[in-house]
């Protein structure tokens, strides 16, 4: 080959697809968090403030946690993994919206800016987690579960559940944007319905058996249970990762026909 030949000619197909995911994570973290990294330092670290917020509330009002004696890691177990799975459905959901005009270019594709979006969700929410952690250890509360294997299932379930919600909502917002709204409204729902500040289980049957339909509450007692062993939480394994998985399938292939009837 020609050495005068640009760089940019030499590179292979996965090595050119590196280089624009690369600089999409890039302009991604720039353009919402700026240029320095005291804003992306504010997202990693909104989860803790969320969590302690909820201390706060508990301890002011002497309330003891609903299980187990310590209120930091209750509302940790049950918070983190609903936050992330919200996060990245919301801001999957997002990138399109603010990155749109990328895809004039024709190295961009409608899913290169979801699947950097996804990336980045998934390191904050992994730097989230240890800074968590790392508070719990700080305050003297022992952070590591009595089932690891079992927490790290329910986290991979979190962001699973995630990018399935998440690309269905970008199919949604191609033919309602308003639907960007309405995902924030239904998230608050969501997330009050989660049981992230108190035991589902302890409801009366009837109500228990309905709420479990919501996969972001299984997924908040998937990690309990890692922590809680003795609490005999009852997680349908299969339905939440059947939700994720089988809600990301349906949400590519709407994609698919969202790009082809904007484009058209």
């Amino acid at each position: 080959m020609n050495d005068s030949t640009p760089a940019t000619e030499r590179r292979s197909p996965l090595e050119s697809y590196l280089h624009v995911l690369h600089a999409l994570i890039l302009r991604d973290m720039r353009t919402r968090f700026g240029a320095s990294i005291w804003g992306y330092g504010v997202v990693v670290l909104w989860p803790c403030v969320h969590i302690f917020m909820l201390i706060a509330i508990y301890t002011f009002q002497k309330l003891p946690a609903p299980l187990g004696d310590d209120r930091a890691m209750f509302f940790a177990t049950g918070a983190v993994p609903v936050l992330v799975f919200q996060y990245i459905s919301r801001e999957v959901m997002k990138s399109v919206i603010m990155n749109r005009p990328l895809t004039y270019y024709p190295q961009v594709k409608l899913f290169d800016l979801i699947f950097s979006r996804i990336l980045v969700e998934i390191v904050t929410g992994f730097l989230a987690l240890l800074v968590v952690s790392s508070v719990l250890v700080a305050i003297g509360v022992n952070p590591i579960p009595s089932n690891p294997l079992t927490a790290v299932g329910g986290y991979i379930a979190a962001i699973i559940l995630g990018i399935g919600v998440g690309t269905i909502n970008v199919a949604i917002i191609g033919f309602f944007p308003g639907w960007m709204i309405g995902y924030a409204l239904f998230s608050i729902i969501l997330y009050v319905s989660s049981g992230v500040m108190f035991m589902p289980s302890y409801l009366p049957e009837k109500v228990y058996f309905w709420m479990k339909f919501n996969p972001a509450l299984q997924t908040a007692e998937w990690v309990r249970s890692a922590y809680y062993p003795y609490a005999g939480l009852q997680i349908d394994y299969i339905y939440v990762m059947m939700f994720g998985l089988t809600s990301t399938t349906i949400g590519l292939f709407l994609l698919k026909h969202v790009v082809s009837k904007m484009q058209g």
